[in-house]
C-alpha cells in the first residue's frame, strides 16, 4: 500500500508488540486497583475511628494527594524514591508505588461514603452478637459496604486504566508508548493513534456498560 494511504498491515504486524504494552497496562491497573483499594479502606477506617490524631493524619493524606496531579505524584516517585532509600528503583515500582498512594486517596473516600451507607442497625446487630469491632467490621460491614460501592469502584477503575497512559514520562512501555513507538519508527502515527482510541474507547465502553448493569441491578434489589 502507499505510503500516504491508511495501511492496516502495520496495525496487524504490530499487535504482538502492542499486546506486550496493553499487559503492562493491565498489570498496573489491576495491581494499583488492589493496593490502593487495601490501602484506602485503612484510611477509611482511620478517619471513621476514634482516635482524632489518626484521623486526622488520614484527613490530611487524603486532602493532600487529591489536589495533586498524578503525573506529578509519578515524578515524585520516580525521582524521591531512590534517594529516600538509597539505591535505584525500577520504573514500574515506582510508578506502581506513586499509583496505589495516589488512587488510596480516592478509595478511602469512596469506602467512607460506603461505611457509612451501611445502616447503623446492622453494626448494633453485630455487637449484640458480641463481636468486636474489627469483627465488626470484617464480617458486617465492609462486605456490604464493598457491594454498595462496586459500581463507583469500578467507575475509579476506569479513570486508572486510562491514567495508565501517564507512564510514557519515565519510559515504561505501556500500550499507549509502545503504539507511539511503532508510530514513530514506521512512520505510521494515524494507524497506530487511531488503533489505540479505538481500543481504549472499546474497553472503557464496555467497562462502563457493566457498571451501568450493575447500578440498574443494585437499584432494584
Amino acid at each position: 500500500m502507499e505510503s500516504g494511504g491508511f495501511d492496516t498491515h502495520i496495525i496487524f504486524h504490530s499487535i504482538p508488540f502492542l499486546a506486550k504494552g496493553m499487559l503492562l497496562t493491565l498489570e498496573l491497573t489491576v495491581l494499583g486497583i488492589g493496593g490502593g483499594l487495601v490501602f484506602g479502606t485503612l484510611l477509611a477506617l482511620c478517619r471513621l475511628g476514634k482516635f482524632r490524631a489518626l484521623a486526622f493524619a488520614a484527613g490530611t493524606y487524603v486532602n493532600f494527594f487529591r489536589s495533586m496531579p498524578l503525573i506529578l505524584v509519578i515524578f515524585w516517585f520516580y525521582f524521591l524514591i531512590p534517594l529516600v532509600v538509597g539505591e535505584e528503583v525500577g520504573a514500574f515500582q515506582s510508578v506502581l508505588t506513586a499509583f496505589i498512594m495516589f488512587e488510596a486517596a480516592y478509595y478511602c473516600e469512596i469506602m467512607r461514603a460506603g461505611i457509612q451507607s451501611v445502616r447503623v442497625g446492622q453494626a448494633h446487630a453485630g455487637q449484640a452478637l458480641g463481636l468486636t469491632y474489627q469483627q465488626n467490621m470484617r464480617y458486617v460491614v465492609l462486605p456490604q459496604a464493598f457491594r454498595n460501592m462496586i459500581p463507583i469502584l469500578m467507575s475509579q477503575a476506569i479513570v486508572l486504566f486510562q491514567d495508565t497512559a501517564l507512564v510514557y514520562v519515565v519510559g515504561l512501555s505501556d500500550f499507549l508508548y509502545s503504539a507511539d513507538i511503532v508510530a514513530n519508527s514506521e512512520n505510521r502515527l494515524m494507524e497506530m493513534y487511531i488503533t489505540v482510541a479505538i481500543v481504549y474507547f472499546s474497553m472503557c465502553s464496555l467497562a462502563q456498560f457493566l457498571v451501568r448493569n450493575l447500578q440498574k441491578k443494585f437499584a432494584h434489589e
